[in-house]
């Protein structure tokens, strides 16, 4: 194995590999031999027994640093005996706080640490960490207060002078969720793996505009004289004021806004805008941009399923398990590897709420 492909699937186990090492990832493991290495990175040495809460500890430091050597990182992953039996999928978990206790780490050892922390981007390109029980004031760059968190909120204040604009990029990781009130009272509900770049202050005169990735529901104030946009990279979704659910993440297929009320208008982003032109869309539909053929479909939405995720529940009506997968790894900050093909195209419907992934799939394979 070659040390790009070793590292890759080090990150891959750490849930930080990044879109370039998991199409090299994907590539190798097309050869049957190089499935069965991989199997072996996740067999029992870095297992903890749930029942018995026994982690060997020495075993698995001398096999792995075998492996891979002292410079790379460690995962451990549970063993779940009726999904390998029914779903044939492997579910692993980043257990670093665990393999910290047991000194499994050497001082020279790299760290490939797992994003797992909420992130604010400042106007000076500085990273806070935003602790979710925590509360603390907005300072830009001339010192003056802009907003404050109280929990799992960041609130902006219009009061701040601001001549130009001047963005703050709120980062939520994988098994999170978070909001933001902007400085105009509109309010934009995260969901986990979402950025959202926004001004610390709108400026009179310009459209309000922010700019997303992932998945993210805006209650948007109203302002008829400066338009909301949202940016998508691929099209822009313009409201005055209403509320929406926008799902954009990098990997998708597709990008699909669905409408609670009033109306929001839909166009490419490399286009100027033209009301005429631009897909108007109403309440109870879902508009979805086909991001290779650069097309848009619309249909009616469950609105229920596309917005439960603000309360921390997940919705299956009829979909596919491989496009649950993903949800799954998001809710859960958790990598699923399916080995059963056949799985990919077999429709589920179920809920989830207060369940644990080890129960979500005792329900899947039920």
């Amino acid at each position: 194995m070659n040390k790009e492909i070793e590292k890759a699937l080090v990150k891959f186990l750490m849930n930080t590999a990044n879109i370039e090492e998991l199409e090299k990832l994907t590539d190798w493991l097309k050869k049957e031999e190089h499935k069965q290495i991989f199997k072996s990175y996740v067999k029992t040495n870095y297992a903890m027994d749930i029942n018995m809460n026994v982690f060997d500890t020495e075993n698995a430091k001398k096999e792995y640093l075998h492996k891979i050597r002292k410079d790379k990182s460690v995962f451990y992953k549970y063993r779940f005996q009726k999904m390998f039996k029914y779903a044939a999928t492997i579910v692993v978990f980043v257990g670093l706080g665990y393999l910290y206790q047991q000194g499994f780490f050497t001082n020279d050892s790299e760290i490939i640490a797992p994003i797992e922390n909420i992130t604010l981007q400042l106007e000076n390109g500085n990273i806070e960490i935003i602790n979710e029980d925590g509360s603390s004031k907005i300072v830009d760059a001339q010192g003056h207060v802009v907003g404050s968190q109280d929990g799992t909120q960041l609130v902006y204040t219009n009061e701040a002078t601001k001549e130009v604009l001047v963005y703050n990029t709120l980062t939520v990781p994988y098994g999170k969720r978070f909001n933001v009130q902007l400085s105009d009272g509109t309010v934009v509900n995260l969901n986990a793996g979402t950025s959202l770049k926004y001004p610390v202050k709108f400026i009179k005169g310009e459209n309000r505009q922010v700019f997303l990735n992932g998945e993210a529901y805006f209650n948007v104030a109203k302002d008829v004289n400066h338009p909301f946009v949202v940016n998508t990279n691929d099209v822009d979704i313009r409201v005055l004021g209403t509320q929406f659910n926008v799902t954009s993440y990098p990997e998708d297929e597709h990008i699909n806004t669905v409408l609670v009320e009033g109306s929001v208008r839909i166009y490419d982003n490399e286009a100027t805008y033209n009301s005429k032109t631009a897909t108007l869309l109403e309440p109870g539909f879902k508009a979805a941009w086909n991001k290779k053929v650069n097309n848009i479909s619309i249909e009616a939405a469950d609105i229920e399923m596309h917005t439960a995720w603000i309360d921390g529940k997940i919705i299956l009506k009829h979909i596919a398990f491989k496009k649950i997968i993903k949800k799954l790894e998001r809710h859960y900050n958790v990598v699923i590897i399916n080995n059963n093909m056949a799985l990919d195209n077999v429709l589920f419907t179920t809920s989830f709420d207060i369940e644990t992934i080890e129960e979500a799939f005792e329900i899947f394979n039920e």
